[in-house]
């Protein structure tokens, strides 16, 4: 063999492997790409958002919490959320401590933490109008016991 061909294998190896890295990388992409377009479910959940913070090291997302409470009383479950937008997450961060609805999508398999931390990605809110308890809450109607009246002197 001849210092020429054996250089030239050399250098069809490399182009070679040059390629397969393009092309895994063009199929990662278009991996994410399907993920992020498509989404499993949407959905709305109502509730009080509690929290809403900017996270992580080098991929910054908005990431929050919202309190779903069915009846008065009841124990609240927890709604972890990732918001993308920087407008839908002023938009959040100004109804806070309101009764609200999020609009979501969930998106499953997404590869790493820079996507946000959570599945359910929130488009949307809106303020939810007073709405009236499922249940009415009931109050203590036993009579109270009176006090006398104390004496002047």
């Amino acid at each position: 063999m001849t210092w020429a061909r054996c250089r030239q294998e050399g250098l069809g190896l490399i182009a070679l492997i040059i390629l397969m890295l393009v092309v895994a990388g063009l199929l990662f992409a278009a991996y994410i790409w399907a993920m992020l377009s498509w989404s499993y479910s949407n959905g709305e959940r109502a509730g009080w958002v509690q929290k809403l913070s900017m996270k992580g090291y080098v991929c910054k997302t908005w990431e929050g919490e919202m309190a779903l409470v069915s009846l008065p009383g009841s124990m609240a479950e927890k709604f972890i959320f990732t918001v993308w937008d920087d407008k839908t997450a002023e938009k959040v961060h100004a109804v806070m401590g309101k009764r609200v609805e999020l609009y979501y999508e969930e998106h499953i398999w997404l590869p790493t933490s820079c996507f946000g931390e959570t599945r359910y990605f929130v488009k949307d809110v809106r303020i939810i109008d007073e709405t009236p308890a499922p249940l009415t809450v009931p109050r203590n109607t036993a009579p109270q016991p009176q006090q006398e009246p104390q004496p002047r002197n």
